[in-house]
């Protein structure tokens, strides 16, 4: 999907990492939320309440899921999932664009 129909965007910024991830959130007619972000390069670990689907929409990141000891590098057009009440690393090398998709269980 390259646009999202009948939303609210959440003016605040989500900021970061000192700045180096930031992102806003949009919320549709139905309460699901997105979030879309930057991240600059550098090294991060992210904990999840929900559920999360990652979409690279530009750049590339390296991930290391739950449970498990490699990273895997995720590109532009590719998408990983993230259970709830997790964590995760990232490894950004380039400016990487992000759809992040919170689902509730």
């Amino acid at each position: 999907m390259a646009q999202f129909e009948n939303i609210t965007i959440i003016k605040k910024a989500n900021i970061y990492f000192e700045g180096k991830v930031t992102s806003r959130t949009v919320v549709f007619e139905s309460g699901e939320k997105k979030t879309l972000g930057i991240m600059l390069p550098g090294e991060y670990t992210f904990s999840t309440a929900d559920k999360e689907i990652m979409e690279v929409l530009g750049g590339s990141m390296e991930v290391r899921l739950p449970g498990k000891e490699e990273f895997v590098t995720y590109k532009e057009g590719e998408s990983f999932t993230v259970p709830s009440h997790s964590s995760f690393d990232l490894v950004i090398k380039e400016v990487s664009d992000y759809c992040c998709s919170y689902i509730k269980e």
